[in-house]
């Protein structure tokens, strides 16, 4: 019997359901009909790629994290194995704007702790008092409270204002574009929580994970060592070279964009298919339904049908954020361009929120004689910063720009990509609201959710996700 699956959403998370769903039935030996639909005019989510000025611009994310293996894995699959690139090896190093001055983050430095002496004690970016509240560690005792701990009030606790405003906030912030005194520590930087249940101190399970390296540990055990670039990479192309792929291998017909979901019923029709899901022009009978939409677009859906799940859904709240791609003449910066790019304090009061030196970390960026820079603009801590016309937001970056890179030239192309309520906030309480979600997602039948909202917010936590989901649809109609 022909079954019919429909997928709302054709982000990474609904590419990756939908990819897999199409695998599985196929190996299962399912009558599948798929349906994919996407509301905006392109699939692909926050992974958008283009070319101007000669440059290969990232207008969402540009990279992809190998310590979680399952976006590689899928681009293996995929047949884009020969298609991935890793971060140019030299200049293998970022930076804190601290003034008018970029700080190089001590080697051994992971996100708020040290896991080496020497550098720690000679950098600039922490002050002789900072430096000696962050030593405390050292000596105070473990937490035994098991409740949930916002990252600001954790990192204040064990290591200090200093370590927070100077290094915790930015860098975590370069990732969930979060408020540090709301963002979960557990939902997001658990190993914290259990170097300190296992170590005490985190400056001295810092150490013993770099011994665990030294000795030849696994890059997933010594990661909390401190930065390792090479766990990052990329495609020849740009990100945007996964969503098309993926796109491609569905069957033809299944992807429809332009395709705005105002709803999903239940179908009470005896022997009919369980939902019915209803867009602006069709309604549409569907044996099986997977929603990979942001958490507040899956309320809206579910809201006649499930009510307690479509609150439990708007309880997760989201944050704006911009890229900025700056395209300039290398003649033009006087900075050696030595990293990977810099993050910037909230305490700084500036525009940026972090800078990546894109034609640095990445071959294939930009031509010779050209360098492409990454700016981030917004998140839950600067909303204004966000909602800025285009001319004030590029002059503030420019500001910046100068301030600390001495660049005073004008940029030779500037591109302003905004993303509205495009990331998921994980604040204290976040594991149990996902719990929530999920308790209320299993009462419906062959159901499932997926994206960034619930299990982690970069490409490989979505892709895991989407998956995830499609293995539960499929084994639920195997059921039946």
């Amino acid at each position: 019997m022909r079954r019919r699956a429909v997928v709302v959403g054709a982000g990474i998370a609904g590419l990756a359901a939908a990819y897999r769903l199409d695998r599985l039935a196929k190996q299962r030996g399912l009558d599948l009909e798929l349906v994919v639909l996407e509301s905006n005019s392109r699939a692909g989510g926050v992974i958008e790629s283009t070319k101007r000025e000669g440059c290969l611009l990232e207008l969402g994310p540009d990279s992809i994290i190998t310590e979680k293996p399952w976006a590689r894995a899928l681009c293996e699959e995929i047949g884009l194995g020969e298609r991935i690139i890793g971060t140019s090896p030299n200049c293998r190093q970022s930076f804190v704007a601290l003034g008018n001055k970029l700080h190089a983050i001590p080697e051994g430095f992971y996100m708020m702790a040290p896991s080496r002496l020497t550098p720690f004690v000679r950098t600039g970016l922490f002050s002789p008092l900072g430096k000696a509240r962050m030593a405390l560690d050292l000596v105070l005792p473990r937490r035994t409270d098991a409740a949930d701990e916002s990252l600001g009030d954790f990192v204040r606790r064990r290591l200090g204002r200093e370590a927070l405003e100077r290094a915790a906030q930015p860098m975590v912030g370069g990732v969930y574009t979060a408020d540090p005194d709301k963002l979960s520590l557990r939902a997001t930087m658990p190993r914290f929580l259990e170097m300190e249940r296992k170590h005490r101190s985190l400056i001295v399970a810092m150490a013993a994970a770099r011994k665990r390296v030294v000795a030849g540990a696994s890059a997933a055990e010594g990661s909390a060592a401190g930065p390792r670039y090479s766990l990052f990479i990329s495609l020849d192309q740009g990100l945007s070279v996964l969503p098309e792929r993926l796109c491609e291998l569905l069957p033809k017909g299944a992807l429809r964009t332009s395709t705005i979901v105002e709803r999903i019923e239940r179908n009470d029709t005896p022997g009919a298919p369980k939902w019915i899901v209803q867009t602006l022009d069709e309604r549409l009978e569907a044996d099986a339904v997977c929603l990979a939409a942001p958490a507040y677009v899956s309320a809206r859906i579910v809201e006649s049908t499930a009510p307690e799940l479509s609150r439990a859904l708007n309880n997760i709240e989201y944050a704006s954020s911009a890229t900025v791609n700056l395209v300039y003449r290398r003649d033009d910066i006087p900075h050696a361009l030595d990293g990977f790019g810099f993050v910037v304090p909230a305490v700084e009061r500036r525009t940026l929120l972090a800078c990546t030196f894109s034609s640095v970390k990445y071959a294939g960026r930009a031509p010779a004689g050209k360098v492409l820079i990454r700016a981030f603009v917004g998140g839950a801590l600067f909303p204004e910063a966000y909602d800025m016309p285009d001319e004030r937001m590029t002059a503030g970056i420019r500001k910046d720009l100068a301030d600390l890179l001495g660049v005073k030239a004008a940029p030779a192309d500037v591109l302003i990509t905004r993303w509205p309520r495009s990331m998921p906030q994980y604040n204290v309480g976040h594991l149990e609201r996902v719990a929530n979600i999920n308790d209320e997602a299993s009462r419906l039948p062959c159901f499932a959710l997926a994206g960034a909202a619930f299990g982690g917010v970069g490409i490989p936590d979505s892709v895991r996700g989407g998956e995830a989901a499609a293995e539960r649809i499929v084994m639920s109609l195997t059921r039946q």
